[in-house]
């Protein structure tokens, strides 16, 4: 018997879809007492429950012929096994390699010991500045996946770094002077330590940092060069870079071209969540990842937690028309994971080219954004709740507290079920009246519900479970790559604004308007606005 084809069953999932369009949670639930049981799905610590979402089983197994038909397995096959997949940079993907464990590849292992090495050392404070001071402050610098990854990790577990004399760490990447600027207002130079990250050690806003804070240094130093071997690290493939600026040979540690920025934290670009957490709970941390990574390509789709989360939001967004996805952390420590996500999904699936170099039929990836409850409920639930439009929602929870104070987790879980079952069953018109509510205001307590939602519950924030947790998200979000036909592993769409901002920035620092009014490739609008600029902040005053 033939398979279905992807056109075939974009035709059946269409037609389901408008079907769905006039069922209502509420509808589907009544139908089936068993719809949690059936729709939901455990993995090691993972609770994942789906049945608030707007499909059936019989639409998932629609959903289920589509991956096979765009090939799911297949691609995981090719990236497990190193294949050039990023095709249009000819690279391979093995992030997977760098929390793979005593079967990671030597150059892995090795790094991770001199990471090792050197996060002890300044957790324990024989790493010496160069007054021979020990250190108590360190700085990452980098930007995109390079600084969100690890400042997002620092955070929620910010629970194991809360106790003991370690060092403080600290995160800068604008290119905003005011982000260095108020950092290295609160720290001493002898007692600070830089991280400085950069595969190539040429990008822009990185650079720019790296170098005002080893002039900050410098005049703290009298100018001894010496002194930035003693407190600069830099994590970068660049050596010659890195020695000219005067990073010692034994202070830089490798990254490889294959570990994409936004998959780097799990690298030495993890080093601030070693010397932040100790290195005992990285590992750890590359070990809850690497379980998942076990699950992911040992497990058959059906039952294939990132599959699964990956053609939900393939069906909400493809045949439901659901454009935006709200990632509601009911957790303080993962209060970054919302602005991880929007860069790991939005720059990997942000696109509108195939792998066969066309447009896209139809928009790929919906715009993900998000903060943590019960914030969040004093916020846009209020749009969530009433404001016409359908809003796919995660909800993640941990069941146990990481930081432990009476009286508060339990209503913080209580307002993150109450939430979810609120967007999905909302209140008509009988059950406003049963609360007392009066019949002038009756039509402001109307609440359609009937938002989509799915949530994980962790058994706790764990570096273990946090570990699962992104890989999770990584490999849900390469799914919908394979879904979509797009590769999520280049980004050629933020390279236009780089080049872009190097011309403007030669203007700027010109010491006439000549060479701006001479360029006609600009625009009415940027020549305006560019000598508008120079006149409130002319040329020579760096």
């Amino acid at each position: 018997m033939t398979s279905p084809t992807k056109v075939s069953l974009e035709s059946e999932l269409a037609c389901l879809a408008a079907n769905m369009q006039d069922c209502s949670l509420r509808t589907l639930f009544s139908a089936d007492d068993r719809r949690f049981d059936k729709l939901s799905m455990r993995c090691d610590g993972i609770l994942f429950d789906y049945s608030k979402q707007k499909l059936t089983q019989d639409i998932l197994k629609r959903l289920h012929q589509y991956a096979v038909a765009a090939d799911i397995v297949g691609w995981r096959t090719k990236m497990a096994a190193g294949e050039l997949i990023n095709h249009t940079e000819r690279r391979a993907v093995r992030h997977m390699d760098l929390r793979a464990g005593k079967d990671a590849p030597l150059e892995v292992q090795s790094v991770l010991t001199r990471m090792h090495r050197i996060s002890d050392s300044v957790r324990d404070g024989s790493w010496h500045g160069y007054k021979g001071d020990a250190i108590q402050d360190v700085v990452s610098i980098g930007i995109g996946g390079s600084d969100l990854g690890p400042r997002m990790v620092v955070r929620a577990l910010s629970a194991l770094s809360a106790s003991g004399n370690v060092p403080r760490v600290h995160f800068v990447s604008n290119i905003d002077g005011a982000d260095l600027a108020a950092c290295l207002s609160q720290l001493e130079p002898t007692t600070t330590l830089f991280l400085v990250v950069s595969k190539t050690f040429t990008t822009q806003e990185t650079m720019q940092n790296a170098h005002s804070a080893r002039a900050w240094l410098l005049q703290a130093m009298q100018g001894e060069q010496a002194a930035i071997a003693r407190h600069f690290v830099a994590v970068s493939t660049n050596h010659r870079a890195t020695s000219d600026f005067g990073i010692a040979t034994e202070n830089v540690l490798e990254f490889w071209d294959w570990v994409g920025g936004r998959y780097s934290l799990w690298s030495a670009v993890g080093l601030p969540i070693a010397i932040a957490c100790g290195f005992d709970n990285f590992k750890r941390l590359l070990a809850g990842a690497r379980n998942m990574d076990q699950h992911f390509i040992n497990s058959d789709s059906e039952l294939n937690l990132p599959i699964v989360m990956a053609l939900i939001d393939f069906w909400n967004s493809r045949f439901l028309g659901i454009d935006t996805h709200a990632i509601l952390p009911y957790s303080q420590s993962l209060a970054l994971f919302p602005a991880y996500l929007q860069q790991l999904e939005m720059e990997s699936n942000g696109k509108r080219i195939g792998r066969d170099g066309e447009v896209l039929a139809h928009p790929a990836c919906q715009v993900v954004w998000g903060e943590p409850g019960t914030n969040s409920q004093h916020s846009f639930f209020q749009l969530l709740h009433q404001g016409g439009r359908l809003v796919a929602c995660d909800f993640i929870a941990p069941g146990q507290p990481d930081w432990r104070l009476a009286g508060h987790h339990h209503l913080l879980l209580a307002n993150c079920l109450a939430q979810s079952a609120a967007l999905a069953f909302g209140q008509n018109e009988d059950e406003a009246r049963a609360v007392g509510v009066e019949e002038a205001l009756l039509p402001y307590n109307i609440f359609p519900g009937n938002q989509p939602s799915s949530t994980s519950l962790l058994s706790d924030l764990s570096p273990e479970s946090l570990g699962q947790l992104i890989a999770l998200y990584e490999h849900k979000i390469f799914c919908l790559g394979v879904l979509w036909g797009l590769n999520s592993f280049d980004q050629w769409g933020v390279e236009l604004g780089k080049r872009i901002a190097n011309d403007l920035s030669d203007y700027l620092l010109a010491e006439t308007d000549k060479p701006v009014a001479a360029d006609k490739r600009l625009d009415g609008s940027t020549l305006g606005l560019l000598r508008a600029m120079r006149k409130l902040y002319p040329p020579g005053r760096e």
